[in-house]
């Protein structure tokens, strides 16, 4: 699918990877409907993107109709949809239980798993549902890319988020096989560690250690990932497989 004049939906579009990839395919000439919780960051991310076709939809995408309406919004605003990123996810770590001394002292509430599953795999659930709808209805092609994440495997104190990514990824193998019948193409991308706000801010001796885990010898940089999606998007063969962009790094 060549990306330019396509309409690209991105969640969590206003920040991060989500605004790195907003700004990768807006050079590509695609037409962007940016999609996130924070009204100021999506405004400010609008008009980053230049003479670049945008809107933006803010949206709590684990409310179901507010998914609905939006992608309607959508499809009145543009005419059509063609792509889906579905990029928007939290982090709320924590161990399942800690313990002293043979007590138990802490467990992960069921509220703070919840709450992981609800943005992180509920809401593509949602997104990538009404995507696929608006898609046909507007008679497209159509493509939708799960964010998942190296952590899909497991990994220590993210039992929230390992298993919203792990399902997303899944998710993203069923759609492929599910909507390919209506031209609906559907990948993954599971990012390593990547260079952004929360890891500017680690300590440097965390941050050299982390750096020596992964065999290139450094962490990833969001334009990676942004260039992983164009490429799904741009190769029609490309369906049903999980892209892992970690640079080496296994957990």
């Amino acid at each position: 699918m060549d990306v330019k004049g396509k309409v690209v939906a991105i969640t969590g579009g206003a920040g991060g990877l989500g605004l790195a990839m907003a700004q990768e395919l807006a050079a590509a000439g695609a037409r962007l409907a940016l999609i996130d919780v924070d009204q100021d960051r999506l405004e400010q991310a609008c008009a980053l993107m230049g003479e670049t076709e945008v809107q933006g939809y803010a949206v709590d995408i684990t409310d179901e109709e507010d998914v609905m309406a939006t992608f309607q919004y959508i499809l009145e605003d543009f005419g059509q949809l063609n792509v889906l990123v579905n990029n928007a996810g939290i982090l709320r770590d924590g161990m399942l239980i800690k313990a002293k001394e043979g007590q138990v002292t802490d467990r992960m509430s069921l509220e703070q798993f919840q709450s992981v599953i609800n943005v992180n795999l509920s809401g593509s659930f949602l997104c990538g549902r009404e995507a696929a709808a608006a898609m046909i209805s507007s008679g497209q092609e159509g493509v939708i890319i799960n964010i998942s994440s190296l952590a899909r495997a497991g990994n220590v104190g993210q039992s929230n988020y390992a298993a919203s990514k792990a399902g997303v990824a899944a998710m993203a193998v069923g759609w492929a096989k599910e909507l390919a019948r209506y031209k609906i193409r559907a990948a993954a991308v599971a990012p390593g560690v990547i260079a952004t706000e929360m890891t500017a801010a680690m300590k440097p001796e965390a941050l050299e250690r982390l750096e020596k885990m992964v065999p290139v010898g450094r962490l990833g940089d969001a334009a990676e990932i942004a260039s992983t999606v164009k490429f799904i998007i741009e190769n029609d063969y490309v369906n049903g497989r999980v892209f892992e962009i970690d640079g080496g790094i296994r957990l």
